[in-house]
């Protein structure tokens, strides 16, 4: 999908979690051969094109589509799979793969991972006994330092920015590049809906603050394009500088 994936495990090995983890790796690369936009015999493509029916479609097509879809009413059409003409759900399918594959560590026995779908994680459980995840959010206007670090346990983190693909998602109802911030992080309890929602709301930009506090079990931190931040009250980076009055927000 044009996206590296690692896993961290803090676990003991066990034969069991050997065993899914390579299972993990496994699914990865169907999910590639059936979802990769970047290649022209994946199953989305030839969708795309027309070639095949959904229902010509492996299941798992007709699932990510229909979680798509409720990305899509939930955020009043800021998430949409098909902004430019093109049918491309890598908004929402990079961290289902990532969730579904810490889903099957934990299922082996691994109780304290981080999986790393492409800057987007899946964490479960601690780093080490007693000590939370940290993970260092890269500040999108200034190379090598951090913007915050988000400290939590079983946790999903996902970011959205121009920083290292350029302006690659689009405002859905201009159909050009959403400009108005220049990284959001989302976090909640798992990865799908977390990374579908930090693309709404990386395209929503001014109304993000808002529709973040509003979503049950999420929170989000922003950079603007002049370097300010935001953040809701309950993201989980007690560092991070607090959230301006609601009348600068949007400024």
């Amino acid at each position: 999908m044009g996206t590296v994936f690692s896993f961290d495990i803090r676990d003991a090995p066990t034969a069991a979690v050997h065993r899914a983890l390579a299972q993990a790796v496994r699914d990865l690369h169907r999910v590639d051969a059936v979802f990769s936009t970047y290649r022209p015999d994946s199953a989305i493509s030839r969708l795309d094109r027309g070639e095949l029916t959904l229902q010509d479609c492996p299941p798992e097509v007709y699932e990510v589509l229909s979680l798509c879809a409720r990305v899509a009413g939930v955020s009043d059409g800021w998430f949409s799979i098909v902004p430019d003409g093109a049918l491309d759900p890598s908004g929402l399918v990079k961290g289902w793969a990532g969730e579904a594959a810490s889903l099957l560590l934990h299922e082996a026995g691994a109780s304290n991972t981080c999986v790393n779908a492409g800057g987007d994680l899946q964490l479960r459980g601690e780093a080490a006994p007693g000590i939370p995840w940290r993970v260092g959010i890269a500040h999108p206007l200034r190379p090598a330092e951090q913007a915050a670090v988000v400290v939590g346990r079983d946790l999903a983190v996902a970011t959205s920015g121009t920083a290292e693909r350029g302006p690659h998602i689009l405002d859905p109802h201009r159909g050009t590049p959403a400009s108005g911030l220049a990284s959001i992080t989302v976090t909640g309890p798992l990865l799908t809906m977390t990374d579908a929602y930090a693309t709404a709301a990386f395209a929503m930009a001014d109304g993000a603050y808002a529709w973040v506090e509003s979503l049950a079990g999420y929170e989000a931190l922003a950079v603007l394009p002049d370097g300010r931040m935001w953040r809701t009250p309950g993201f989980p980076a007690p560092d991070s500088p607090a959230a301006p009055p609601p009348g600068d927000r949007a400024r």
